[in-house]
């Protein structure tokens, strides 16, 4: 697809890319210059308080934990005092 160059250097974004790529209004992206090409690469940004959630750590645990709820491997107690005697033996 091609676009044209418009004042103060900005471009439009073909429609089918957007749809694509689920792009809208205030999106991030990044660009880089890579063998004489602009490589526009969509990027989402996490608010600070969240970022834990998204460290390797945590997610091979996320990982893990969809892996046991899938397979069965959970528990379930109607009241919280099963769940103590459980946790007790």
């Amino acid at each position: 697809m091609v676009t044209q160059i418009r004042r103060n250097f900005q471009i439009t974004l073909p429609a089918a890319i957007r749809k694509r790529l689920r792009l809208r209004i205030g999106d991030i992206v990044q660009t880089e210059l890579k063998e004489g090409k602009i490589i526009i690469t969509p990027k989402k940004t996490i608010d600070a308080e969240q970022a834990w959630f998204w460290i390797k750590e945590w997610q091979e645990a996320e990982k893990e934990a969809n892996s046991d709820l899938k397979s069965g491997k959970v528990k379930k107690f109607k009241t919280v005092e099963e769940l103590i005697k459980e946790l007790d033996k």
